[in-house]
Formats: C-alpha cells, sequence, structure tokens
C-alpha cells in the first residue's frame, strides 16, 4: 500500500487535506490555518513530493523525512503544510484498523476532556468579559476560564503595553470577582512584557489566585520566560509559536515553562506534537496544546489530550463564534458539563461535510 493521491480543499483560509492510498483507502486531516494559500502551495510543491509513493502506515518515518529533506527551509509553513498530511495519514490509520486516533496513541486515559471557556478579545471591557464568562460557567459548566491581558499582537513583542492603561489589572479583579473562587482562572499575555514588567504582572496574578500566565514574554526569548518563572506561584505557561523541536528541548530542559503549550498544527502535526508531550512528562512538565479557533484542530487537540497522561488540565476551547468554520464538519464538539466527549469511532470520528468541500479552491497532487 503506497500514498498515491493528496488533495487539498481551501475554503474561508481553512486548508482541508486528504490522502488517497493506490488500494483506496482514505484519511482526512487540516494544515494549519492563517496563510492557507501560503500553506496550500508549500505542501503540493515541498511536501508532497516527499511523501507520495511511500508507506501511509510509517507515519513517523515521513514526518521525519519531510523535516530532514526541508532542512534549509525550516520555517512555519513547511509544519503547517506537514500538518495536513499527517493529521490525515493517522485518520486513516484509525481507519484501517477500526480505532480512534486517541486508542492508536496508547489511550485514552480519559473519554471526556474538560475544557476551559478561551476568551480571544481584548477591546472587550472587564465588566462585559466578567459578564459573559460568568454566563458562560452557568450555562455550560465550565470550570476554568482564559481572558487576555497586555496589548498583545497589536503592539510589538515585549512592548509592556496594554490594550488601554490599567485594563489588565481591573480585569483580573473584576472577572475574580464575578466568578469567585471556584473558578480557574488563567490569563494570555501574547509576548506583551519584558520580563521586569511580566514579574509585576505575576505578583497581581497571584493576589487573584490565577492559574496559569501564558507567553507572558516575547516567545522566543525562553530565557526572559525562565526568569519569570522562577519568580513567580503562578505556573507559566508557552510553547504555542514554537515548531522547532530543539527550542522545545531548550524550553523544557531549563524550565522555562510549568506548562508547554504546542499547537498541533503549528508544529507539523500530531507525531511532533505527541513527542513534545511525552518529553514535556519526561521532565514532570504539564501539557495543554494549543487550540484557538473551531476547525479541526479542537478534534485533533481532544484526542491528543484524551491519550496524554501530563495533559492534566482544562484545554483550550475558543468562546469566539468563528463562522469561517461553521459546517466544516458532518457534526460539531459539544460542551456539556465543561467538558467534552471524545469520539470514538475509527480516525477522527467525525467527517469533514461533503457540503463544505463541494465549493473549495481544489488542488492535487500524484504519484507517478
Amino acid at each position: 500500500m503506497k500514498i498515491a493521491r493528496i488533495e487539498t480543499f481551501l475554503k474561508n483560509d481553512v486548508p482541508v487535506c486528504r490522502v488517497t492510498t493506490d488500494t483506496g483507502e482514505v484519511g482526512t486531516g487540516q494544515c494549519s490555518t492563517f496563510g492557507g494559500a501560503v500553506t496550500v502551495k508549500t505542501l503540493h510543491e515541498m511536501v508532497a513530493p516527499l511523501v507520495l509513493g511511500r508507506d501511509p502506515l510509517k507515519i513517523e518515518a515521513l514526518t521525519d523525512r519531510v523535516i530532514d529533506r526541508t532542512m534549509k527551509f525550516p520555517g512555519t509553513f513547511v509544519r503547517r503544510a506537514l500538518s495536513g498530511i499527517d493529521t490525515a495519514l493517522w485518520d486513516l490509520k484509525g481507519k484501517l484498523f477500526g480505532r480512534s486516533v486517541a486508542q492508536l496513541l496508547g489511550g485514552p486515559v480519559r473519554e471526556r476532556v474538560p475544557m476551559y471557556a478561551s476568551s480571544m478579545q481584548r477591546q472587550i471591557t472587564p465588566e462585559d468579559e466578567a459578564a459573559r464568562l460568568k454566563r458562560l460557567v452557568r450555562e455550560q459548566g465550565f470550570g476554568a476560564v482564559k481572558v487576555r491581558i497586555g496589548a498583545g499582537p497589536g503592539a510589538p513583542m515585549g512592548s509592556d503595553s496594554d490594550a488601554w492603561p490599567g485594563r489588565t489589572e481591573r480585569l483580573v479583579e473584576t472577572v475574580r470577582r464575578e466568578l469567585g473562587e471556584e473558578v480557574r482562572i488563567n490569563v494570555d499575555a501574547n509576548s506583551s512584557f519584558t520580563a521586569a514588567r511580566a514579574i509585576r504582572v505575576g505578583r497581581m496574578l497571584e493576589r487573584f489566585n490565577v492559574f496559569h500566565f501564558e507567553e507572558p514574554c516575547p516567545y522566543p526569548d525562553i530565557e526572559s520566560t525562565r526568569r519569570v518563572t522562577e519568580a513567580l506561584d503562578v505556573y507559566v505557561a508557552g510553547g504555542e509559536q514554537d515548531n522547532i523541536m530543539s527550542q522545545f528541548r531548550r524550553m523544557v530542559a531549563m524550565r522555562a515553562v510549568d506548562i508547554v503549550q504546542p499547537d498541533i498544527l503549528y508544529l507539523g502535526g500530531i507525531c511532533r506534537a505527541r513527542r513534545v508531550a511525552m518529553l514535556a512528562r519526561e521532565f514532570g512538565l504539564v501539557c495543554t496544546p494549543h487550540a484557538a479557533n473551531r476547525s479541526m484542530v479542537q478534534l485533533f487537540t481532544l484526542h491528543l489530550a484524551a491519550a496524554m497522561p501530563n495533559c492534566l488540565y482544562e484545554q483550550e476551547w475558543t468562546i469566539e463564534s468563528t463562522g469561517w468554520t461553521d459546517g466544516l464538519l458532518e457534526q460539531t464538539l459539544r460542551i456539556e458539563d465543561g467538558a467534552v466527549a471524545v469520539p470514538d469511532g475509527p480516525g477522527w470520528g467525525l467527517e469533514v461535510s461533503a457540503d463544505w468541500l463541494a465549493d473549495c479552491d481544489h488542488q492535487v497532487s500524484e504519484g507517478k
């Protein structure tokens, strides 16, 4: 059995990937969102030629082959393209063996994965943010939430700026007051602060019993992040932007963070994200993968988190409507009592909607 055909279906910046073997087996995955057209071009021109004609069950070997053969192009788009093929191959393998991806990964160690309600907004007022989070906790049973602090991507990394003066402090205080002490609060700075400022912010977070402080410093500067981790009792999280394994090894070995956050689709797929989770476990660290939209990344992360013993805490669940992903899956994942049940069907357990695929930009790479 060999990989004979690789297809992409691009719509609304969501690149779905389908792999077909020479014996007719099919698996479906997805490349990373954002920059989808560039990712698709990279997939067909640089990645597909390296895997066509190869054994689809040797996913780890194929992943390494792509990374090795593209060593002069170590940037994000090769990894984003690879993630589509990797996730399609895991789906294909699951269907061949009649097992879910979580089962193929050695689990699941949990049948339902708890989630935190993740806000993506910085322009919302503290009062409005607290009100909507309080409603979601009441209606959907979330035991944890996350809010955005600092200026985030709208400002230079490490600029020590806020969305508006005093918002960070007022937001954390307001959300804690409205949600009470029983709900975990996480915050995400998206690389907003220098180490010195992050430590001062972190002292404030400790007063309000914040659970994790995500990406406090410019993400490439893990030395500054380690300074923050060493100075604070609040857990520091990071890793979502990283896509090179050696950076994760450094991050974990130097304990730059307490919680490691690989993004399956930024990093290159399930094989590489699992390696990061296992590496973190060897060093006694927790893994909470990044999954910030309602594309298939939610589904992939659900299976990984179900199978990895050190995915101990609530996983990310965006509360923002992403209309550009509407109708992508035949069935949508749903929160019940703050958790999501892991689909137990073969592969991912859910299929991409034929209607969604019908009007996409379709491209094909085929073996000789």
